[in-house]
C-alpha cells in the first residue's frame, strides 16, 4: 500500500499532476483510488467528466484500474458525529442565532480537513486499494491538519482534544440552556483520538506515505514550498520528490529585434534562474521539470501524456527519496541545531545571514552565480541567535541559543 499526497499553492498543477500519477499507477495494474476534497470538483474538470459524474461522492472507475473519489467533508461530519454537531448548533439556535449560521459556527475551524484525512485512514483500513493519491486543497493550513495527527501522538491523551472543547462549551451552556448534552460525547472523543493516532502511524511510516512537494518555477510557490518541507521534516514526514511546472520553452523569432522573442527570453531566463534555485533549495530530494504544454491539460490522454514526462518508464509506487533534508535537533531548554543538507562541500561556497525572526538566507555560490537559499526557521527559533555554524560531510549545522 502506497499513500502519495500532493501539495501546493493553488494554480500550480497539483490536481494534473495528482491525476497524471494515478493514471500511471493505473497503468502498471497497480488499482488506485484518487482522492480530493476540493468542492470546486478539480477532478472531475481533469478528467472532463459530465456534470453529473464529477457531481458524484462515491468512488467510480474512469479508466480500468483508476477509481476517483471526491470526498465531501461536512457529509462525513454528518455521518460520524451528527449528534454532536447538531447539539452545539442547537445551543446557538437558542440565543437567537439563524439555525444555518449556528451550524457554520458549531463547524470548529479545520475540521473539514481532519476529516478528509479520517477518510483515508478509513480507506486504507478497508485495504481495498493498491495505491491512494491524493490532491490536498490549495491551502497552508490544510497541510498544518496533515501533520496533526502526529502532534496527537506526541502529547498522547494529557491535552483536551477538539471534542473535549464541546464538552467544556456544553457544561457552560448547559447553565443557561434545557437543552440536555449527548451522554456519548467522550466516546466521541476516545474514537476521535484512535482515528487520529491510527492516521499518525500512516502518515509517518515513509514506506507507505510520501508528500510530493508541486510548485511554478516562481518565487512565490517555491517559498510555499520550501516551508512545506519545513514542516514535513519536523514532523518526520518523508518528502521524496519535487515537481516544477509550467516551464516555458525558449522562444526563438525568425524576426530580428522581435519584441516577443526578447519577452519570451526574458522569462524563460527568469525560470531557469528559479529552477537552479529550487534544485539547490530542495537538495538532496530530486526535482522533475514538466514544461507548459500547448495546451489546456484535460482529459485522459493528455494527462497519460503528462505522466510519462513525469516519470518516463519509473513507477510511481517507488520511494524516490528517503532522509531529512532538514533536522531540528533539540540541545536542551534553551539552544537546539538546525541540520541542513547542503550541494557544496566548501567553506567558502556559501554565506549565511539572519534577516528576521523566522528567516535565515544562505546564500551559495554556483557556477552562474550566487542562489539564495531563504530557509524558513520553526517558530521556537524566532527568538533565538545563531551562535555557531559548522559544515561537515555536506551537513551544515546552525546551532541556536535563546538570547537573554
Amino acid at each position: 500500500m502506497r499513500l502519495i499526497i500532493y501539495t501546493g499553492k493553488g494554480g500550480t498543477g497539483k490536481t494534473v499532476t495528482s491525476s497524471s500519477t494515478a493514471i500511471k499507477l493505473a497503468d502498471r495494474d497497480h488499482k488506485t483510488l484518487l482522492i480530493s476534497s476540493d468542492p470546486a470538483h478539480t477532478l472531475g474538470d481533469a478528467f472532463m467528466l459530465p456534470n453529473e459524474n464529477a457531481e458524484s461522492y462515491g468512488a467510480r472507475e474512469v479508466i480500468p484500474k483508476l477509481f476517483l473519489l471526491q470526498i465531501d467533508p461536512i457529509a462525513e461530519i454528518n455521518k460520524k458525529f451528527d449528534n454532536l454537531l447538531s447539539y452545539m448548533a442547537s445551543l446557538l439556535s437558542q440565543k437567537g442565532l439563524d439555525e444555518s449560521i449556528s451550524y457554520e459556527i458549531a463547524m470548529m475551524p479545520g475540521m473539514t480537513q481532519i476529516f478528509s484525512l479520517l477518510k483515508i485512514d478509513e480507506i486504507i483500513h478497508d485495504n481495498s486499494y493498491d495505491a491512494i493519491v491524493m490532491d490536498m486543497p490549495a491551502s497552508g493550513e490544510a497541510l498544518r491538519y496533515l501533520y496533526l495527527p502526529k502532534l496527537v501522538g506526541n502529547v498522547g491523551r494529557k491535552l483536551m482534544g477538539i471534542f473535549g472543547l464541546f464538552s467544556g462549551f456544553s457544561k457552560i451552556f448547559q447553565t443557561f440552556s434545557i437543552i440536555s448534552a449527548p451522554n456519548n460525547i467522550s466516546q466521541f472523543e476516545q474514537d476521535f483520538f484512535d482515528r487520529l493516532k491510527s492516521l499518525a502511524k500512516i502518515i509517518t511510516d515513509y514506506k507507505i506515505t510520501s508528500i510530493r512537494l508541486v510548485a511554478n518555477p516562481d518565487s512565490f510557490s517555491i517559498e510555499n514550498a520550501k516551508r512545506s518541507l519545513m514542516l514535513a521534516n519536523l514532523y518526520g514526514i518523508n518528502v521524496d520528490l519535487a515537481v516544477i511546472n509550467k516551464i516555458w520553452p525558449a522562444a526563438k523569432s525568425e524576426i530580428a529585434n522581435d519584441p516577443s522573442d526578447t519577452y519570451f527570453k526574458n522569462w524563460s531566463n527568469f525560470q531557469k534562474a528559479k529552477i537552479e534555485e529550487a534544485r539547490v533549495n530542495f537538495y538532496p530530494i530530486p526535482v522533475r521539470e514538466i514544461p507548459m504544454h500547448q495546451t489546456e491539460l484535460a482529459g485522459t490522454e493528455m494527462l497519460r501524456q503528462n505522466a510519462n514526462l513525469l516519470f518516463g518508464e519509473e513507477n510511481p509506487m517507488m520511494i524516490f527519496y528517503h532522509g531529512n533534508p532538514l533536522s531540528v535537533i533539540h540541545n536542551g531548554k534553551d539552544k537546539l541545531s538546525l541540520v541542513v543538507k547542503v550541494p557544496f562541500t566548501e567553506q567558502k561556497d556559501f554565506d549565511i545571514k539572519r534577516v528576521s525572526g523566522g528567516e535565515v538566507i544562505i546564500r551559495v555560490q554556483s557556477p552562474t552565480g550566487s542562489i539564495a537559499n531563504v530557509l524558513p526557521l520553526p517558530a521556537i527559533a524566532y527568538n533565538m541567535k545563531i551562535v555557531k555554524v559548522l559544515l561537515q560531510n555536506n551537513n551544515l549545522t546552525l546551532t541556536f541559543e535563546k538570547m537573554i
